[in-house]
């Protein structure tokens, strides 16, 4: 009977979620970090899709590219999207690249401080 009862609570439990991860993204106010960057380099002039993989990201945030907040795209807690332009890549050397969540000042930075961008 103990065993039944235990396997009927456990089922329960499972059934209501206990256990599962969690999709839904931060609460404002929590400080993004970021780990990986997708293209990690680009070739200045051409426009390109930046993958920003991380943690913390809510469904609110924001890539900030040289200082320049682009429009982004919340794919999850872990990720964000934005097209990058041509233009704004012109020279050689390290661009910084930020997210921050609404109502987080600084927000997070990737390890190695941006992403390089390559002359051709």
């Amino acid at each position: 009977m103990k065993l039944l009862t235990i396997l009927m609570l456990s089922a329960i439990a499972v059934g209501c979620g206990y256990g599962s991860h969690s999709t839904t993204p931060p609460m404002a106010g929590v400080t993004p970090t970021i780990s990986m960057l997708v293209p990690a380099s680009e070739t200045h002039g051409t426009d390109f899709l930046l993958t920003v993989d991380g943690a913390n990201f809510g469904s609110k945030a924001v890539v900030n590219f040289n200082g320049k907040a682009m429009a982004t795209a919340w794919v999850n807690a872990g990720q964000v999207t934005t097209q990058i332009p041509g233009s704004a890549i012109m020279n050689a050397g390290v661009v910084p690249v930020t997210v921050t969540n609404p109502a987080v000042a600084g927000g997070g930075t990737y390890g190695g401080g941006g992403t390089s961008a390559a002359t051709s």
